[in-house]
This record gives C-alpha cells, sequence and structure tokens, in this order.
C-alpha cells in the first residue's frame, strides 16, 4: 500500500489491495466494539471477481454494542477524509448499515450483519420456514435465507472468538427443509405470475409483464440453486448460476435471458414472450425433486 492524500491506495494493481492489506483492516475492524467478527463476502469471496471488483466486507455485530465512533474515526483513517458511517438501520432492514470506502481506486464496502438475525433465521431456514423483505438495491426481495448462505459462502476474515467460524460450520449446507419450501412455494406461484402477466399483455402494459417476468424467473432460479443444495444471496448473476447447475433444464440462462430483451409492446409480442416463458417454468418445475 502507499499513501495518498493521507489515505490508502493499491500497489498490487489498479482497484486491487495490496497483500495482507485485507487481513489487517479486518484485523482493525474486529478490535471495534461490538464487532464479533468480519468476512469477505460478494464475488470475491467465491473467486468470480472481476479486476477492480468490490470488497464487500461483512461486519458481524452485536446488537446494542456496535461501535460507530470507532468505525468513522477507521474509516477517515483508512481514506484520509472523513467518511459516512451509518447507524444500524440506516441503510434499510435487510442490509442494515455500513459505509463506502474509497481507498485510492479501490472500493471496500463495509456491510452491518446483526450476528443475532443471522442465527435466528437460519434456525428458520433449517425448520423450513423464510419471509422476504424488500430492500434498496434487491428488486427481487431479500429473502431471511441470505443471512445464513452469505455467511456460508464467506471467507472468514477476523474472528478473535472463533464465533462466526463455528457458526459458519453450522450453516455450510443447505437445508433440506427450505428446499422442499422452496419448490413448494414456486410450483403456485410462478404460474401465478405468468397468469397475472397475461392480463397485462392483452392492454399492452410491458411494464406490468416484465415485473411479473422478473418475479416469475427470480422463483425458478431460487428453486434451482435449492435443488443443487447451493445458497443464493443475491440476483447479480443469479440467472448466469442457475444455467451452470447440473439440475437447470437446457440452455436455461439463454432462455431466461431473451426473456427479458427488448421487443414490441403489443399485446402479441408479449403474448409470445409469455408463451415461452410458460415452456421455461414448467419445464423447471416438471424437475421437483419428490418425496
Amino acid at each position: 500500500m502507499t499513501e495518498h492524500g493521507g489515505g490508502a491506495t493499491a500497489a498490487a494493481g489498479e482497484g486491487e489491495l495490496g497483500e495482507g492489506e485485507l487481513d489487517r483492516i479486518a484485523g482493525r475492524l474486529a478490535q471495534v466494539g461490538g464487532i464479533v467478527g468480519v468476512c469477505l463476502g460478494g464475488s470475491r469471496a467465491r473467486g468470480a471477481h472481476r479486476p477492480g471488483s468490490d470488497y464487500d466486507l461483512g461486519l458481524y455485530y452485536r446488537p446494542g454494542e456496535l461501535d460507530t465512533g470507532a468505525l468513522r474515526e477507521l474509516a477517515a483513517e483508512l481514506c484520509g477524509r472523513p467518511v459516512e458511517v451509518t447507524e444500524p438501520g440506516g441503510w434499510g432492514p435487510w442490509v442494515d448499515g455500513g459505509a463506502w470506502l474509497d481507498l485510492g481506486p479501490v472500493r471496500v464496502d463495509w456491510l452491518y450483519r446483526d450476528v443475532q438475525r443471522v442465527r435466528h433465521h437460519a434456525a428458520e431456514a433449517r425448520a423450513g420456514r423464510y419471509v422476504t423483505g424488500q430492500q434498496a438495491g434487491h428488486p427481487y426481495g431479500v429473502p431471511s435465507y441470505a443471512y445464513p448462505g452469505e455467511l456460508a459462502l464467506a471467507r472468514v476474515l477476523a474472528d478473535p472468538e472463533g464465533e462466526l467460524t463455528a457458526l459458519q460450520a453450522d450453516v455450510a449446507a443447505f437445508p433440506a427443509a427450505l428446499a422442499r419450501t422452496l419448490e413448494s412455494d414456486a410450483a403456485w406461484e410462478a404460474p401465478f405470475a405468468l397468469a397475472n402477466a397475461r392480463k397485462g399483455a392483452v392492454r399492452g402494459d410491458a411494464g406490468y409483464v416484465a415485473g411479473c417476468l422478473f418475479r416469475a424467473v427470480g422463483l425458478l432460479v431460487h428453486v434451482l440453486h435449492a435443488r443443487a443444495g447451493q445458497w443464493l444471496v443475491n440476483e447479480k448473476g443469479a440467472i448466469a448460476s442457475a444455467g451452470r447447475l447440473p439440475c437447470a433444464p437446457p440452455e436455461f440462462a439463454r432462455r431466461a435471458q431473451q426473456l427479458f430483451a427488448p421487443g414490441g409492446t403489443d399485446p402479441a409480442s408479449l403474448a409470445a414472450v409469455l408463451d415461452a416463458s410458460d415452456a421455461l417454468a414448467a419445464e423447471v418445475l416438471a424437475g421437483a425433486v419428490q418425496g
């Protein structure tokens, strides 16, 4: 790392952190009051990142104990200037706060995660239960099982008491009961969404049709991942990820993406898109695991 304007920039390449710098930042964060541990999430944790991709750091904290003042001081030190650091809940009910840091050309996002909520939703998922909430930046919504899923897919960077490592082991496997629930929910809701889209299609209401399509395809994508025993925590790249699963129908990703390609907004054009959607949904749902 080299210094620039009082803050840090990367020496390992444009948009990349230098060797050991990520661990150093995580270690500093783990010393802040209320933080249980720090994980690397997103595409970098999965090895699917591109040059310059953000570093998403999950800050797992105990509710009521997080020292946001110390976080502001650390953010200002790293960036060489004051940085907005939210209180818990500042960004909404699910992605409930954090900060966006620019360390020269490197973008590092701090994302709060209430460790008690993670435990709760992990237990709910094992029982086959979940809820979905609205959250800015997540057009499909955030299913509550994303909380344990994020931790299952993350790379633990700092865990002074070993609590995150133990919790990660508990959520490593996708719960069979949750997979059955997702199969059951999609079996009625995906066809229902597409049937409702037909009502908009006859009026040339392309916006409503697109919304129904997005919901239906999202349900299919989540079902395919659940069927494969894989956590899915974000809409980004979800269709492509589903298409790589052995349980996906032939050319699933291409066919699903094609549903959203620009086309006519007249009733006949929209009906043709929905015909293709119905066929794709039928193939996915026909592959449900019995028993």
